[in-house]
């Protein structure tokens, strides 16, 4: 069974960062993209950031690019985001997501449960 586990969410204020990590486990994922999602109070869930297993493709939200960096630890089966420069219209749930493709910014194949971020102003 495929397990996506996130961690790292939590409080902090405009201008601060936050590091997400996302460890997966129950099958290889090295034929698949990894990446993060988040789900504002309100909105639908939108795309932010994925990768594949070798790293060769990355892609970013515009609203994210130059902030935000995704990277993998294919060794751990970890995908990690660094979130830097957080505005408040970053606050929502964060989730992580796999799929079996080398791109990754819509469906997935497999979800984690999310991790709230929260950016005071």
């Amino acid at each position: 069974q495929v397990q996506l586990v996130e961690s790292g969410g939590g409080l902090v204020q405009a201008g601060g960062s936050l590091r997400l990590s996302c460890a997966a486990s129950g099958r290889p994922f090295s034929s698949y993209a990894m990446g993060w999602f988040r789900q504002a109070p309100g909105k639908e869930r939108e795309f932010v950031a994925s990768i594949f297993w070798s790293s060769r493709w990355i892609y970013y939200a515009d609203s994210v690019k130059g902030r935000f960096t995704i990277s993998r630890d294919n060794a751990k089966n970890t995908v990690y985001l660094q979130m830097n420069s957080l505005k408040p219209e970053d606050t929502a749930v964060y989730y992580c997501a796999a799929k079996e493709d080398y791109r990754l910014t819509g469906t997935a194949d497999y979800w984690g449960q999310g991790t709230q971020v929260t950016v005071s102003s």
